[in-house]
């Protein structure tokens, strides 16, 4: 006969009692929860118990995404930096450019201005660019023969003198500024009617009147006009102001520095002026009489 001792440990309830047991507690809890609001602070004492836990769980999951949306945000700045340059300079572009059309608007307001005034036909024309030779003062407009644009014509603008035209082509002009070196403009002083000649000194932006006397009635500051009197520019259109005037005592003439009224280096447009007064042509030169020699004596 087989002897089969007791347990050592007491199994309690079977597992089906168990379940039953749980399962009508669960639902008993349920219930009182839904119907009387009785574990509220029963809640609430084990999320407050809990929540340190919940915390410490999550931490992995919060450091990864804060890492992630650090580089991406980081990456978003950079974009954003990158195309708020981006839109920086293309506005900086856009002023520089309405500051320029502002300017060109400006400039061309007074050469209305300064066209209405004339008696004399203008011809709008733009410059194109300045010569090659960087010895030279020189520009080039748009402008040429087929515009009946002839060697000779002055270009002014609407504050004086630019040059002359000194080479044409069929759709293009060369001017010769009146700073190119060498380059001569009969002038006269507004305040006393002096009459002088001022020439270019190859500096854009200086000019020279030649052979000025010590006891000629010069100021700084006078306004020099043309005189008219080479039959090339009209007389009275504005040259140049006086700047400067130096005396040397060892030189029988004095230095007299002068600026250009004209814009010919800051502006686009000029006027070539047609039809320029045509003075009469200059009386024959009479022969230099020869003096009748004596005889000289025959040679031996």
């Amino acid at each position: 006969m087989e002897y089969t001792p007791p347990p050592f440990f007491k199994t309690g309830p079977s597992p089906l009692t168990r379940l039953l047991f749980f399962s009508v507690l669960s639902l008993a809890i349920l219930i009182t929860d839904a119907r009387f609001k009785q574990l509220e602070v029963v809640r609430q004492m084990v999320s407050v118990v809990l929540y340190p836990l919940q915390r410490i769980a999550f931490a992995p999951l919060s450091l990864a995404r804060r890492v992630g949306e650090f580089f991406v945000s980081h990456g978003e700045l950079r974009t954003e930096n990158e195309r708020l340059l981006r839109d920086n300079l293309a506005i900086a572009t856009l002023a520089q450019k309405a500051r320029a059309l502002e300017a060109e608007n400006a400039h061309m307001r007074r050469l209305l201005a300064a066209r209405e005034q004339r008696a004399e036909p203008l011809m709008l024309a733009e410059v194109l660019y300045a010569a090659r030779d960087p010895f030279s003062q020189r520009i080039v407009i748009d402008k040429g023969l087929q515009h009946d644009v002839r060697n000779g014509q002055p270009v002014i603008d609407a504050q004086g003198v630019v040059g002359q035209v000194t080479r044409t082509y069929p759709l293009l002009a060369e001017i010769t500024l009146i700073s190119d070196k060498g380059h001569l403009v009969p002038v006269q002083n507004v305040r006393n009617g002096l009459r002088s000649v001022l020439a270019g000194t190859g500096v854009l932006g200086t000019l020279e009147m030649q052979f000025v006397p010590h006891t000629a009635d010069v100021q700084k500051g006078d306004q020099l006009v043309t005189s008219g009197i080479d039959g090339i520019y009209t007389a009275g259109l504005p040259v140049a102001e006086v700047v400067s005037i130096e005396t040397n005592a060892a030189s029988t003439f004095s230095k007299v520095i002068c600026r250009p009224l004209g814009g010919a280096g800051s502006h686009r447009q000029v006027f070539v002026v047609h039809g320029s007064e045509a003075l009469p042509p200059r009386p024959p030169e009479e022969a230099e009489k020869t003096p009748k020699g004596r005889k000289g004596r025959k040679g031996g």
